[in-house]
């Protein structure tokens, strides 16, 4: 492999992954999600459908790995938290079939608050 900046980030981000724990990985699918939204609703506000589209897609893949990889035996809310995830992803099919710019924003709002939980419960975590 050619040393390029571009090989070395994804080599470092590569690296990132596969050594984070399983709460930094959570935090870094729901940052992802999140950006993936901002990014999605900003480019159908730009006319941009494509791009919406492929950001839309991506954040909808994320939520499908959460929803799947959700222990609901695990903790009295996950199955909650579960039917949250599939109702943002048929909230997010919706909001690309119609190029829904507020629908999409509606979903980052269900979304920020799970990820700054998240985060929290992650920092406290090491800190202890």
């Amino acid at each position: 492999m050619t040393v390029t900046a571009p090989n070395l980030r994804n080599r470092y981000l590569q690296d990132s992954i596969q050594t984070a724990s399983p709460a930094k990985l959570l935090t870094m699918l729901y940052d992802r999600l999140v950006l993936d939204l901002v990014q999605g609703e900003e480019a159908i506000r730009a006319g941009e459908i494509e791009n919406a589209h492929e950001k839309i897609s991506h954040a909808q893949e994320i939520l499908i790995e959460l929803q799947v990889s959700l222990d609901v035996e695990a903790w009295s809310g996950a199955p909650g938290l579960a039917n949250l995830y599939g109702y943002l992803i048929t909230e997010l099919i919706g909001a690309n079939i119609a190029k829904d710019a507020e629908r999409v924003a509606v979903c980052r709002g269900f979304v920020e608050p799970l990820r700054d939980a998240w985060r929290e419960a992650a920092a406290s975590a090491v800190a202890h």
